[in-house]
């Protein structure tokens, strides 16, 4: 193994423990941002008990002992998806500057995407969020040297995406929420990145994913032709697999 190999490997490892880090943070504003619409963040445990911040683990020490009761979703399940979503990153990407930027981004798509999947819902905090970073954050790798990507096309894709989701949402408000127009925003920002073929390709898989999961309920007869599902957790799904083939290919 020679040392550029090395220095992929420890690159991947690296991306890996992070994500598996970040994860850990993810459920305690995850299970604050699960709420119905229009209803304020929740501010307390399962058990009533208040809770402070957005940051820390999903425990509350007011319960189960001295380590506290976890609450939220699973911890360790998504600990370890943002693992392998941050891996898989690493190694598409190598050790391009834009590898920093994808690594930030991880952690708030995962929570998008749980959060949605719970709920059926986008906080606007997350998915404004997560377009403001990529177009900052992507101007940074931009300006740094060896990046394979372009951030004018990367704004373009946001304006593009955002503009093209909304006006579905014109068409058809039953069958896509708001929040998946400001959410595309951001995911057009990631994908346009590496040029308009890898846009296109992630937003063709999001409605790929988004198809078969809805068909697949209507197969096994858990849900009807007009039954609401998340979308956003296709969108962000498809968004990785485009980004992942646009950083391999770059």
């Amino acid at each position: 193994m020679n040392d550029l190999q090395l220095i992929d490997w420890l690159t991947v490892v690296g991306a890996v423990l992070w994500g598996g880090v970040a994860g850990l943070f993810v459920p305690r504003p995850a299970y604050r941002f699960c709420v119905d619409p229009d209803e304020p963040w929740t501010d307390r445990c399962p058990e009533g008990h208040p809770l402070g911040g957005w940051i820390g683990l999903a425990r509350c020490r007011e319960c189960g002992g001295r380590r506290g009761r976890a609450y939220g979703p699973s911890t360790l399940l998504v600990s370890l998806a943002t693992a392998l979503v941050c891996g898989a990153l690493a190694a598409a990407t190598g050790t391009r500057p834009e590898l920093a930027v994808w690594l930030l981004l991880a952690p708030l798509g995962v929570l998008l995407a749980v959060v949605d999947f719970r709920v059926q819902r986008l906080p606007d905090v997350l998915t404004l969020s997560l377009a403001g970073a990529a177009l900052v954050l992507l101007a940074g790798a931009w300006a740094a040297p060896e990046h394979a990507g372009h951030w004018p096309t990367a704004l373009y894709g946001c304006l593009a995406l955002g503009g093209g989701y909304f006006v579905l949402f014109l068409i058809s408000p039953n069958g896509m929420g708001f929040g998946d127009v400001k959410l595309a925003l951001g995911l057009g920002a990631v994908l346009g990145w590496y040029g308009w073929g890898t846009l296109l390709l992630g937003t063709f898989a999001g409605f790929l994913f988004g198809g078969l999961y809805g068909m697949g309920l209507v197969v096994a007869r858990k849900a009807g032709r007009k039954t609401s599902i998340p979308f956003g957790p296709f969108l962000i799904a498809g968004g990785f697999v485009g980004l992942l083939i646009g950083a391999f290919a770059a």
